[in-house]
């Protein structure tokens, strides 16, 4: 049986760059690999866009797994959303432009839960969804802090 009723975690910075260079990194999931503690490969196929698939490798520690997302929103210089395939978990980056910048968002939801398989194998190799939740939080607050450095130095 899913996990339902499952929070959504989200973290936000203030970017002292253009939306349009904000967006050059963070609209296509081959780069996120620079930047999350967890995810170090992405293959896509073809180029990003609405029903692009590609695969994670992930890891923490000695553990490795793929994942295999598919792109589900694709607004130019707005956002750009993944459903992951194994927890049905879906993952976005959103661009907002400011006065002095931008704010970039990066959100997991999980609208229709999480999957029985991944809740089990959570419980098993990563001390359990709230712990590994805040985990995720802390990896969202460090990749944005790398995205954040890499868009202000140009």
């Amino acid at each position: 049986m899913p996990l339902t009723d499952v929070p959504t975690i989200e973290v936000s910075t203030e970017i002292a760059a253009a939306p349009s260079t904000v967006w050059s990194l963070v609209s296509d999931p081959r780069n996120i690999a620079r930047w999350s503690p967890q995810n170090f490969k992405t293959f896509l196929r073809g180029r990003p866009q609405v029903g692009a698939k590609f695969v994670n490798l992930n890891r923490r520690g000695l553990l490795i797994w793929p994942t295999q997302s598919m792109i589900v929103r694709y607004d130019p210089e707005r956002e750009m959303a993944f459903r992951v395939r194994e927890n049905w978990t879906v993952w976005s980056f959103v661009v907002e432009p400011t006065a002095t910048g931008t704010t970039l968002i990066e959100r997991r939801e999980a609208p229709k839960g999480i999957s029985d398989l991944s809740v089990r194998l959570t419980n098993m190799a990563f001390g359990g969804t709230d712990a590994f939740a805040a985990e995720l939080r802390d990896g969202m607050t460090d990749t944005l802090a790398k995205i954040k450095a890499e868009a202000e130095r140009g």
